[in-house]
């Protein structure tokens, strides 16, 4: 990803799909797109939930707990554009 959305969420009480649509939803109305990618925190990654709503879920050790970082593959814009 070249540029995406922090996403702040630590509300104990909502899972990890409903927090990625949540964020989802907001990164859809700050850039006009749907993010394609999201990158987790190794310890709240659910290894049953590899993509939610068409968004692939990748965890990863630098992203802190209760953040997440969405965006569009460049993998994917590549693509589109050729």
């Amino acid at each position: 990803m070249r540029e995406g959305l922090l996403w702040y969420d630590n509300d104990p009480g909502r899972r990890l799909p409903d927090k990625v649509k949540r964020a989802a939803t907001r990164y859809q109305a700050r850039f006009g797109q749907k993010p394609t990618m999201c990158y987790v925190n190794l310890a709240e990654f659910d290894d049953q939930i590899e993509e939610v709503n068409g968004i692939r879920l990748r965890p990863v050790p630098n992203i802190l707990r209760h953040h997440f970082w969405l965006g569009v593959e460049v993998e994917a814009v590549l693509a589109k554009a050729g």
